[in-house]
């Protein structure tokens, strides 16, 4: 069942746009509809002119600017849509003047007239048929360009003219095509699913047409776009799912392109396009072919690592695994494993990621990093997940936004360290003859007070006081702040 207007009566901006008058000269707002045509040789014939009437001039009625002139002055009188002339009869630049000053829109044509005639009033009387026309030439565009969405953009901006069409992903953000898509009198949008059933992103169109049909027909058209929209994102998905270089190299095309992304955002009407090219630029090639495979590339983000604890392992099982437990996500060599990044959050994500341990075939750590606002920090999130990844054992996951002094800790060398700590506690060990002393200053600046140092070790209040005595009169100043990091890193690494 076609949508409400698609019946509705074409506007004479219709007409030129993407109609049989397409590529005729128009001066006027073209809004009226058009419910009738009128072949007018003398200027007589206007007074059976009914209102909304496409007037169009033949013969005396269109020889000579003075004729033309008095014609206009008729049609405004009858409430006429417009008036169609033979180019010729009026100077451009008078035309323009006259349409604007009696408010009837004014068109000429290259053609005959009278064939002009006919193709008008073909459309007025039959307006579905006329947009079904429209229709089916979009679909044979839409079906010449393929799985590409560059190309299916293309087609619909060429093909609906007066019209702003951009894809949007699933955050909102635009991806492709004209960025003023939101702008105008009226809007249409149509979701483009993903290969999961869930949603890839929006076709948005937009315009400044008053005419109560097209907003339907664009919608129409719309519809025609999503299947080789979801037909290149399965493409995209299958042609990297093959190949873990591409994807990898994706990834950090992605990540590098943020800096220089915003600076270029404000210099093209297409959104990502290379200057004067009519090709989508780097950054935005990068961001749509993401898209196509499901990543995020807006809204929060979270960054994962995966520590490899042996040598060898096979990456594109890696890949597999990963984005069988993480879902849709990159996958990239970094550090001493594999990296990338999540639209779930820390807590979701490390759950996730704790999972995926357990399904690698070779011992591996976890690090999540913090969660971001979006790619443009996420090299931050990377950073804190590659931190994390270091600091866990074998099969388990460490967040960074819960690192504490102890985690640390426990990223530090001891064995390059034990000398030097041996050197900064050699007062200490010299009469700690059983580790008691370095146990209790190692639980006091842990814990941070003698408090609760002595729940961790079972003894009394008292006791801990005892010892913080003996273990100042050895020449350690405890309230000095640069002392107690010193002693407590010292007291780590002789403990580990």
């Amino acid at each position: 069942m076609r949508a409400s207007g698609w019946e509705a009566p074409v506007t004479v901006a219709e007409l030129v746009d993407a109609g049989p008058l397409a590529g005729a000269r128009m001066y006027g707002a073209g809004e009226n509809p058009v419910r009738g045509v009128r072949i007018v040789d003398e200027l007589s014939v206007f007074a059976t002119v009914a209102p909304h009437t496409a007037v169009v001039l033949i013969g005396p009625a269109a020889s000579g600017g003075w004729a033309v002139e008095m014609a206009m002055r008729r049609a405004w009188e009858q409430a006429a849509a417009c008036v169609i002339a033979p180019a010729g009869g009026l100077s451009e630049g008078s035309g323009e003047v006259l349409a604007e000053r009696l408010g009837v829109t004014l068109i000429f044509v290259d053609e005959d007239p009278l064939i002009v005639a006919v193709r008008v009033a073909s459309a007025a009387s039959r307006p579905d048929a006329a947009r079904t026309q429209l229709v089916a030439r979009c679909a044979t565009r839409l079906a010449e360009a393929g799985a590409s969405a560059r190309r299916v953009l293309g087609v619909l901006n060429a093909e609906l003219p007066g019209t702003s069409v951009a894809f949007l992903d699933r955050y909102g953000r635009p991806l492709a095509g004209r960025r003023d898509a939101a702008a105008g009198r009226w809007s249409a949008e149509v979701t483009v699913p993903d290969r999961e059933g869930g949603v890839l992103g929006t076709l948005v169109a937009g315009g400044s047409s008053r005419s109560p049909g097209w907003p339907a027909v664009v919608r129409t058209v719309l519809g025609l776009a999503v299947a080789p929209l979801t037909a290149w994102t399965a493409q995209e998905s299958l042609t990297a799912a093959r190949d873990f270089a591409l994807q990898a190299a994706l990834a950090e095309r992605l990540i590098g392109n943020q800096m220089s992304e915003a600076g270029e955002s404000g210099k093209s009407g297409e959104i990502g396009e290379r200057s004067g090219s009519g090709e989508p630029g780097e950054s935005g090639e990068a961001r749509v072919a993401a898209t196509a495979l499901g990543w995020p590339v807006g809204g929060p983000i979270t960054a994962y690592q995966l520590r490899l604890l042996t040598p060898a392992a096979d990456a594109s099982l890696v890949q597999a695994l990963v984005t069988g437990a993480l879902g849709q996500v990159p996958v990239l060599v970094r550090g001493e494993g594999w990296a990338g990044w999540s639209a779930s959050g820390p807590e979701e994500l490390a759950e996730r990621l704790y999972h995926c341990l357990r399904t690698l075939p070779w011992p591996c750590a976890g690090g999540v990093g913090a969660q971001v606002d979006g790619l443009q920090a996420v090299g931050e999130s990377l950073l804190g997940a590659e931190a994390a990844a270091y600091v866990a054992g074998e099969g388990a996951v460490v967040r960074a936004d819960r690192m504490g002094p102890a985690e640390l800790l426990g990223a530090l060398p001891t064995g390059v360290l034990r000398a030097p700590a041996a050197v900064v506690l050699r007062p200490l060990l010299e009469i700690d003859r059983d580790g008691t002393l370095l146990e209790t200053l190692a639980a006091v600046l842990d814990e941070g007070g003698a408090l609760k140092a002595a729940e961790r070790l079972g003894v009394h209040r008292n006791t801990i006081t005892t010892r913080l005595d003996r273990i100042r009169s050895a020449g350690f100043d405890l309230d000095d702040a640069a002392t107690r990091l010193a002693l407590q890193l010292a007291c780590h690494v002789m403990l580990s």
